[in-house]
């Protein structure tokens, strides 16, 4: 019987665009679209910075550019590596279907770029490979049963190395034997530890995970062209992948539905700068405020009820850098309570110094959820205000959602904003490029 990393090769390596239902394609291209904005505004910041002097100064002179840094070039793994710090700079990156701890489009899209642009590939290709890849990264994540993060592990770092190597492999045209020993190979490759959740300082190694998942896709790929093995079982097997990473695991989910359910279109984008958990809280939190006209001075207590992970992981009262603040639940809502949470800008470093922000994340309070919903989306939050009167909201969802998913000119809108600073002729003219990527003979950005 062929093991789930050859069956996931096999399937990788022979998609085709023409076999992809019209839906999911458009939906890859809104996820890559959104991506491609993240990273522009990502690359403004100093630990992007210091990524891609790193990048320009080890990765040599090639043909791969880096996101919104004119004339620079790099060689194909440093590309992958900066463009996916970029892509995770802020928080502002799309994610799987839900307890699956995917990142695709950071993940995928800058292993994707960087092998375009060393090869020349099309735009067919590149949303090719981006679903291929998409399609198993999902399906791996959702094997783990989310229980990687409660040993410590940031699940993107882990499961990202096979994404990426089956979206690098689907771009150099790897064979599906090929592909497979690329997930074998990218099993040796996964790191990630959330370490930085309980720490004070270092936050910002968290971005440096999907830069890290992308290059070790290129590698994994590029070694397993020239013969280079990795084990068929790395991702079932005794001491793979879920063996030796997962508390739970349920393997039947790594093959599960494959040609006949598209997991691509389960992935969503996010609406605010922050983590994924504090999305549902957040919403809540501005739909009362606007409904009710309540004043941030009114409120007394924020009571967000959730899911275990939300008080194990996210219940962080006093960050001192902007990237641990914006892991932060209780922050987060705080951050929204005073500031435009659409706006990227409301998260910068200004808010860990901030009183009033501090004072009302003392008065944000984490409890469990009675018979709380598996996804850690789902939360009900209480707003008790200083003359008594209570405003109660749950949800599960929140608009970028598959329930609720964006349309393009939603898509548009989050990219202009997040490109604004390329010049509004410039990032116009990006993301005209991007929407028509299905018709360009060179998949590129620069």
């Amino acid at each position: 019987m062929p093991t789930a990393a050859q069956l996931l090769g096999d399937y990788a390596a022979n998609l085709k665009f023409d076999d992809i239902p019209a839906a999911v394609i458009k939906h890859a291209k809104h996820c890559m679209m959104d991506t491609v904005g993240a990273a522009v505004f990502g690359s403004q910041f100093p630990w992007s910075r210091m990524v891609a002097a790193y990048a320009t100064a080890y990765g040599g002179a090639g043909k791969c550019s880096l996101i919104a840094m004119p004339g620079v070039h790099v060689q194909t793994p440093s590309a992958a590596l900066a463009n996916g710090v970029f892509a995770h700079a802020f928080e502002l990156d799309c994610v799987g279907k839900a307890n699956c701890g995917a990142h695709p489009g950071a993940t995928l899209v800058p292993a994707i770029l960087a092998g375009c642009e060393e090869v020349g590939a099309d735009g067919k290709t590149a949303i090719t490979a981006f679903v291929a890849g998409c399609e198993i990264i999902t399906r791996i994540g959702a094997a783990a049963c989310h229980s990687s993060e409660a040993l410590g592990f940031h699940a993107p770092g882990l499961n990202g190395p096979y994404g990426a190597a089956v979206a690098a492999g689907r771009v150099f045209g790897l064979t599906g034997e090929q592909i497979g020993h690329a997930m074998g190979i990218a099993g040796s490759l996964s790191s990630g530890l959330l370490a930085f959740t309980k720490s004070q300082q270092g936050a910002m190694v968290k971005r440096l995970h999907l830069g890290r998942a992308s290059e070790a896709g290129i590698l994994a790929a590029r070694l397993a062209a020239q013969g280079y093995t990795g084990p068929e079982t790395v991702l079932e097997g005794k001491f793979g992948f879920l063996d030796v990473y997962c508390r739970n695991a349920n393997p039947a989910l790594l093959t599960a539905g494959l040609h006949k359910q598209w997991e691509t279109l389960q992935t969503g984008m996010k609406r605010y700068s922050c983590h994924l958990y504090a999305h549902t809280p957040v919403v809540s939190l501005r739909e009362l405020m606007a409904e009710n006209g309540f004043q941030p001075s009114d409120v007394a207590k924020i009571v967000v009820e959730g899911t275990e992970t939300l008080l194990s992981h996210h219940d962080i009262r006093a960050p001192r850098e902007i990237a641990k603040a914006q892991y932060s639940v209780p922050f987060s809502v705080a951050i929204a309570l005073h500031r435009d949470p659409e706006d990227p800008k409301s998260f910068d470093a200004s808010a860990v110094d901030d009183a009033a922000i501090i004072e009302t994340c003392r008065n944000v309070e984490l409890k469990l959820k009675a018979g709380a919903s598996p996804s850690a989306r789902s939360t009900r939050i209480t707003v008790r205000l200083k003359d008594g009167r209570e405003f109660v909201r749950a949800r599960d969802s929140f608009k970028g959602m598959p329930e609720e998913p964006l349309n393009i000119a939603d898509v548009r809108c989050k990219f202009m904003r997040l490109a604004a600073g390329l010049g509004e002729a410039a990032a116009e003219r990006l993301f005209e490029r991007l929407e028509n990527m299905d018709t360009e003979g060179r998949f590129s950005v620069a």
